[in-house]
């Protein structure tokens, strides 16, 4: 096993002993615990990335109708429900 030092921000580190004492650990496993999900997570989607080609999404767009958005997901929807 290697020891790895790293240096978070004051927030970062009080969150992390935080967290780690909802979950009853120590924030050294938590620590460890998070870069072993990123790492998974990682590995899932560069797995994930070699089965996909643009040809494949290329051809699934083409069959998204090319329509206007519709409230909420029209851009200026929210700045206008602010001001009004």
């Amino acid at each position: 096993m290697t020891t790895l030092r790293i240096e978070l921000s004051d927030s970062h580190s009080e969150k992390l002993n935080e967290l780690a004492v909802r979950e009853n650990i120590t924030p050294s496993e938590l620590a460890a615990k998070i870069v072993r999900e990123a790492i998974s997570q990682a590995e899932f989607f560069d797995q994930r990335a070699t089965r996909g080609s643009r040809e494949k999404f290329l051809e699934a767009m083409s069959k998204v109708p090319n329509d206007p958005p519709v409230p909420p997901d029209t851009p200026y929807h929210a700045a206008a429900k602010d001001q009004g």
